[in-house]
């Protein structure tokens, strides 16, 4: 266990190459979406599923249009998103700012209720809360992987959709791992020869 848990403002701006920092040291992070300009970091995020609590409505004020944010695409390929909030008092018009940023992404996105579900599921699992604040949230399994740690009960993620995200991150994971094994054979075979 680290001392520290880093969740660094990452990836709103600037160069592209703090995201790598950042994957490398990071538990999660706050933003990420430069992450749409370098996939195979992205790839790196999603295999690992490092955290992205992002903001769409921020990111309209400030850099990037909502209709343009890669908030909806990273969740539909599976990487481990949540919607956050950020400088509430700046581009938010309601007392309740991250229910709004839930509201206008379930709006313009068309998010169903499981999506909503999931996206709450993510926020709790990548807080900082402690174990006992989880298990009452997420369920006493939530660390366990997969359909064993999800209880319907508490998150209302319904098993299939659970057991479909760990189904296609294994699956690429198991890629990687069959063609990293092809390397190795091939470099072994030239260095016999």
């Amino acid at each position: 266990m680290n001392t520290f848990v880093l969740r660094p403002h990452c990836g709103e701006a600037g160069d592209p190459e703090h995201l790598i920092s950042a994957f490398l040291t990071s538990y999660g992070i706050s933003h990420g979406i430069l992450l749409r300009k370098v996939p195979f970091i992205q790839y790196l995020y999603y295999l690992d599923q490092i955290g992205l609590a992002m903001s769409p409505l921020s990111n309209n004020a400030l850099f990037l249009t909502y209709d343009k944010n890669p908030f909806y695409n990273f969740f539909k390929k599976g990487l481990n998103v949540s919607l956050s909030t950020d400088d509430p008092l700046q581009f938010s018009y309601t007392k309740e700012p991250l229910i709004e940023e839930y509201s206008v992404a379930a709006q313009i996105y068309k998010l169903s209720g499981v999506d909503m579900c999931e996206l709450a599921r993510n926020s709790c699992l990548q807080s900082g809360w402690e174990a006992n604040i989880k298990k009452h949230w997420l369920g006493k399994n939530y660390m366990k992987g997969g359909v064993e740690g999800n209880d319907i009960e508490k998150t209302n993620v319904p098993d299939i959709r659970v057991a479909f995200r760990e189904d296609a991150l294994q699956s690429e994971k198991n890629l990687v791992k069959y063609y990293n094994g092809l390397h190795r054979k091939s470099s072994d075979a030239n260095s016999a020869t």
